[in-house]
């Protein structure tokens, strides 16, 4: 998503103690922080920064909307405006943080037995996580597309049946190749509900590939990561 400059008298700005700081990878890591009454449905996004910047970014919530804290999954940017900053934070350090925002979330007037297919590219795979953790019998599959299979993120969180990571670099994960590849040979059906969230060269390919599968652009909803 796009860095972005907080705008005065916009939206409420507040500062949150880090409760904890989680590395996943060498550049990748979950923050936790203090929830102080953040009211959020899965699927929305945030934008948080440095507490001495002026710059702040969007990320996508990481953790459940039940959870006393907030969490994101951040993915360190070389000469990037807030993530190399961020990975610097300790805990009992602050982070700016912006009221959530957003509609990628799940449409509470659908049939509880909806099927939703969940496609993420990298740490796109964020609001699925919360959406999994949020969300009780879910009817989902998750198709996680990563270089390398290090990058499966927490995958152990997910129903094994319903999750598959494509690897594109090494044949460590599920399936060997990216997401759009599985999904050509495996389409999901036309009933489905699709939530695409990575960078936008796989959502533009995963929207051509749906629809040429006879899927209703209505029935695809995306969130770009840039």
């Amino acid at each position: 998503m796009s860095n972005k400059v907080p705008a005065a008298n916009k939206i409420k700005t507040d500062l949150h103690e880090i409760l904890d700081v989680r590395f996943i990878t060498d550049s990748t890591f979950v923050l936790r922080f203090e929830r102080k009454g953040i009211e959020f449905e899965a699927g929305q996004h945030i934008c948080v920064g440095p507490p001495n910047g002026i710059h702040t970014r969007e990320y996508s919530i990481y953790s459940a909307e039940k959870d006393d804290f907030i969490e994101i999954l951040v993915k360190e940017v070389e000469n990037g405006l807030v993530s190399p900053s961020l990975k610097k934070l300790q805990k009992g350090g602050f982070v700016v943080v912006e009221e959530p925002v957003g509609y990628f979330t799940i449409n509470k007037e659908l049939p509880t037995d909806q099927e939703y297919v969940f496609i993420a590219s990298g740490t796109g795979v964020s609001p699925f996580h919360s959406f999994v953790l949020s969300k009780e019998n879910l009817n989902y599959s998750l198709l996680h597309g990563v270089k390398y299979g290090s990058e499966g993120y927490d995958s152990e969180i997910y129903d094994s049946k319903r999750y598959k990571l494509c690897t594109s670099q090494e044949g460590t994960g599920d399936y060997y190749g990216r997401v759009t590849e599985y999904l050509k040979e495996k389409p999901f059906g036309k009933s489905a509900q699709y939530f695409l969230c990575g960078n936008c060269n796989m959502i533009h390919d995963v929207y051509d590939i749906l629809e040429d599968q006879g899927v209703s652009t209505d029935n695809i909803h995306a969130e770009v990561y840039f």
